[in-house]
């Protein structure tokens, strides 16, 4: 294998949106995530809807004369 090659591999914290952290490994300085198995609606069973950009309700607006 060719020496110098490969990037560095730190040992992070990630941060996620709800609060929870967790350490893993990673070429970056700093993880930051919205969403982790602590609030993810697959891991948790409650069914929640992520909406940052109003998606939704430009797609209710669009589709509801329809």
């Amino acid at each position: 294998m060719k020496k110098e090659i490969h990037p560095q591999v730190n040992e992070v914290t990630a941060h996620c949106a709800c609060g929870s952290e967790f350490k893993t490994t990673s070429t970056r300085k700093e993880l930051r995530s919205t969403l982790c198995s602590q609030c993810h609606p697959f891991f948790t069973g409650e069914q929640k809807h992520v909406d940052t950009a109003g998606r939704i309700e430009k797609f209710n607006k669009k589709f509801k004369g329809q």
